[in-house]
């Protein structure tokens, strides 16, 4: 069976290499250019953290991963 689960992908203006939310519980958010240690998270938290990086230097965007359980 496999499951659905999302990475937050974050494009920051004047860096090439996209980067990956890897914590959400600090404020800031903590992201990392290593996908492989990015958090692999729900939906709807997810989503939150999308909101609550969405400025005008960042374009956040959802990735769905299908991980089998």
């Amino acid at each position: 069976m496999k499951n659905t689960k999302f990475l937050v992908k974050v494009n920051r203006s004047g860096t090439r290499a996209p980067e990956y939310v890897q914590r959400i519980d600090r404020s800031p958010i903590q992201t990392t250019t290593n996908r492989k240690l990015a958090l692999l998270m729900g939906r709807f938290t997810a989503e939150d953290a999308v909101k609550s990086i969405q400025n005008s230097r960042c374009s956040p965007e959802l990735i769905s991963i299908q991980v089998s359980a």
